[in-house]
């Protein structure tokens, strides 16, 4: 018997009636897909039912549990609504680097119906100014660093602003100082319903500005059930018994909040776990290391770049990793080689990974341990509460190891982009299937492959870069004629920017770079710029051959 005929039993028989994972059928936002019958249907139910006095968040010397997390989340809900007049529907802005009060915004938002608006806190002054207006924000959490980035920004924005952590007097309401008249740690009676927007996350596309994912709380509770399914049956399929902790599990959270792995692999999935959540102010891999022995960490999520970081720490530090079971992935593909590596370089540590997108609100398919390293090119198989598919340019179903484009629908699946009718209608097929964007195939045994992009997408770290957007801001240089920007392979990043252009004037690499400084966030200008006095290359029908130029740069990178 196959692993995936084990693999479908095990999760028909905890899904089954009566079980704690019973499926139903059901709809989201009028569309059918299955819903598990138990368990939290809106996150303030998620709240609720995991209260307790486990340490919850640790933040350098700071620990709250559980319960002191959600206490003060209701001091900050009965302000936002008392001070600010914060209703059901309004959209909150978050923007901050991962710390405590990020979670209690985020989780006083969402408990009295608002909507989470998780800012990227990598945006320069004028995509933030998009981001706020775009939203509608009504109020913005922010901390001193996207204060200073605030005051550069030139446009009218509607937004009011709480500061947060500022070390210097600022001309905003300091968020502690507001929740001294709020004492009470009752949260206010008024409920979200299942259906209601919860989050929008914004996401680059391969053109324009970044886009808002509209998502509701019953897309994020059951890509949370999703996952505590999908980990179960691996246990029952490879006859494990959860493991006996002598101390309570722990992960480490140093991707940021603002993204779909931070906000729903690390943060929202720890409730149901009890899980410790260990927050780093930044990323780094000595830092990393002490932190898993000092807290005792069992988990690790992140982009390949990350835990490549942490296999070369752990090859050379003498600090004891040995409480880390479980090394995860996301938002960009791992080697192989990295695959091997984790298993290799870590007592008890098994990689996973996973494909899923912040439309699909981070899950879609995943695989983990020994079925990893059997197939460390796949992003595995997929979920039981949504369905994939390949089709060719026909729209017509491929068969397996035929490659196409990859779509998805189920309970998971957003409702759609926030003002964006006509993307909504290019990404939406009639019957409720979502366009990826993605170049795949699947195998006979259900495994799913990722071998391109149809969207022009740099994917680095796990950060999405649009092409046409670092394009356009090459463009605005008044001696480029013409540019193309394109992924070039990394080892660490697993892709980095590239831009080839066609100038009438040699131009100062330097230069250029301070000049996209004011154009562009800092990780999306090209680490590699190539610069040419000629026209760049062509098909006949005037196309910029992309690929052709792609190629070669590629072939400069490695030399």
């Amino acid at each position: 018997m196959t692993d995936g005929v084990l693999r479908d039993q095990a999760l028909s028989k905890l899904s089954g009636p009566g079980e704690d994972y019973e499926l139903i059928e059901g709809t989201i936002f009028g569309r059918p897909c299955r819903l598990f019958k138990n368990g939290p249907k809106t996150l303030r139910e998620l709240y609720e039912q995991n209260l307790s006095d486990e340490t919850f968040i640790v933040y350098e010397n700071e620990r709250l549990s559980y319960r002191q997390t959600y206490e003060m989340a209701a001091r900050v809900a009965q302000m936002m609504i008392s001070e600010y007049n914060i209703t059901a529907g309004d959209r909150v802005a978050i923007s901050m680097r991962n710390f405590p009060e990020w979670i209690i915004a985020f989780c006083a938002t969402t408990s009295i119906g608002g909507i989470a608006v998780a800012m990227n806190s990598l945006w320069n002054p004028d995509e933030m100014a998009y981001g706020l207006n775009d939203s509608g924000a009504k109020l913005l959490f922010a901390d001193e660093e996207r204060l200073e980035r605030l005051r550069q920004v030139n446009k009218s924005i509607d937004s009011q602003v709480i500061s947060v952590r500022a070390t210097n007097q600022t001309e905003y309401p300091d968020l502690h100082d507001l929740l001294s008249k709020y004492e009470s740690t009752q949260m206010p009676s008024i409920q979200p319903e299942p259906e209601d927007i919860a989050t929008l996350l914004y996401t680059s596309g391969s053109t324009g500005h970044p886009k808002g994912v509209a998502s509701c709380h019953l897309n994020i509770t059951t890509a949370l059930l999703g996952w505590e399914l999908d980990g179960q049956a691996g246990m029952l399929v490879n006859n494990i018994e959860p493991p006996v902790l002598e101390h309570q599990p722990a992960t480490l959270l140093a991707v940021p909040l603002f993204h779909a792995t931070g906000s729903h692999a690390v943060f929202l999935q720890s409730y149901r776990h009890q899980r410790k959540i260990v927050s780093m102010y930044k990323w780094e891999p000595s830092s990393a290391a002490e932190l898993i022995e000092k807290e005792k960490i069992t988990s690790f999520i992140a982009p390949a770049a990350m835990t490549g970081d942490l296999v070369q720490e752990a090859k050379r530090t003498n600090k004891d990793l040995s409480t880390l079971a479980s090394v995860g992935g996301g938002g960009a593909p791992r080697a192989p080689e990295q695959v091997k590596n984790i298993h290799d370089s870590f007592v008890k540590a098994m990689p996973g990974t996973g494909w899923g997108m912040t439309e699909t609100n981070a899950i879609g398919t995943g695989i983990g341990g020994q079925d990893y390293l059997d197939h460390p090119a796949s992003s595995g198989r997929c979920s039981i509460v949504n369905e994939i598919r390949v089709i060719d340019e026909n729209g017509l179903s491929l068969p397996p190891m035929k490659r196409g484009e990859l779509l998805i629908r189920g309970s998971t699946i957003f409702h759609g982009y926030w003002n964006k009718p006509e993307a909504n209608a290019e990404v939406f097929t009639p019957d409720g299937w979502m366009k990826t964007g993605d170049v795949a195939y699947i195998d006979e045994d259900g495994y799913l492959y990722i071998v391109d992009r149809i969207k022009d997408l740099v994917i680095r770290g796990g950060e999405n870069i649009g092409c046409g957007e670092v394009e356009a801001a090459l463009l605005e240089h008044p001696d480029i004629l013409e540019a193309s920007v394109y992924a070039v392979p990394d080892e660490r990043l697993g892709e980095e920017v590239g831009a080839t252009y066609y100038s009438s004037e040699e131009i100062d690499e330097s230069t250029l770079r301070d000049f996209l400084m004011n154009k562009l966030a800092k990780f999306k200008i090209p680490r590699y710029l190539w610069g040419q006095g000629s026209p760049l290359p062509r098909t006949a029908s005037g196309k910029i051959l992309k690929r052709e130029i792609r190629e070669e740069a590629e072939r400069k990178a490695l030399a």
